[in-house]
This record gives C-alpha cells, structure tokens and sequence, in this order.
C-alpha cells in the first residue's frame, strides 16, 4: 500500500532559479503549536534554504504562521528549525555542498505518515541566460502542444 502524502506547501520558485540535481527527504523537528499550523497549511518555504551547522541540518529562513488558538505557549514564525536526517546522509550533503555553487533548498513540505516532512534540493544557481533558455523552451512547447490539439 503506497503511503498518502498530502503537500502542505511547495516552493516552485527554486525550479526557476535553481537547477535541482538531486532532492532528498528530512523530518522536521517542530513544538505542539507549530505542527498544528502546519498541518493547517500555513507554512512558507518562499526564502528558505537549508545548511549544515555542526554536523546538524537546519532549516533557515521558513515561516510558519502563529497558530491562533494556542494562547500562551506560541512560538516565534521565523526562526531556524532542525532537520532530521542521518548522520551518514548529512556527512555525504556535507561532502556535496564543498563542490564550488552547491546549496541545499527547501522545494516542499508534506505530511507522510502523519509527520511532517520536508524535500530539500541539491541545486545551482541558474544564471539569466539560463532562465531565459527555459522561458523558451516552455513557450516552444506549449505552442507545439496547441498545434498537436488544433490537429486532432
């Protein structure tokens, strides 16, 4: 049986100013209030990245909204957040990241067996001709597309 996913957030902007060589799956260490925000979807990963910082993975930069009912006990909406991988996973990271214009990005949060898990992309950064080439190249396509369906 596959497991139910459900996305709660995405962040499509990397794809357009990133190349994602390799994408990889973190859990994501959160307190009571701010899984219940998430799991309402009020979460955003707009400018988030993640880094490695003595031998841990953090998540930087992501914004989850204050969860309204909880009174006392809120947590702060921005603030740098654990993520939970392997030792031997985040060593290897490590080891990519080195390599000259790596950086680790946040492309997606979902819930996966009832726990919130985030995707994380090895990617480099895509100059301006390189963004103008996938415009391009996505325009050529849907005009093929529309000339297959005009033919049919």
């Amino acid at each position: 049986m596959a497991d139910a996913v459900k996305v709660l957030a995405s962040n499509r902007h990397v794809f357009h100013d990133y190349f994602v060589d390799e994408t990889f799956e973190a859990g994501l260490a959160l307190t009571g209030s701010e899984i219940k925000s998430v799991r309402a979807g009020q979460i955003s990963l707009k400018e988030s990245y993640a880094t490695i910082r003595d031998g841990e993975l953090w998540l930087i930069g992501a914004h989850v909204a204050v969860y309204e009912p909880s009174s006392r006990e809120n947590h702060v909406p921005v603030h740098d957040r654990r993520l939970l991988m392997h030792k031997g996973e985040i060593a290897r990271l490590a080891a990519k990241i080195k390599q000259k214009g790596f950086t680790l990005v946040a492309t997606k949060v979902y819930l996966k067996k009832n726990r919130a898990k985030i995707e994380i992309g090895l990617a480099r950064g895509k100059k301006q001709h390189d963004k103008r080439d996938a415009i391009a190249a996505k325009d050529a396509k849907r005009e093929m597309d529309r000339a297959m369906k005009s033919r049919e």
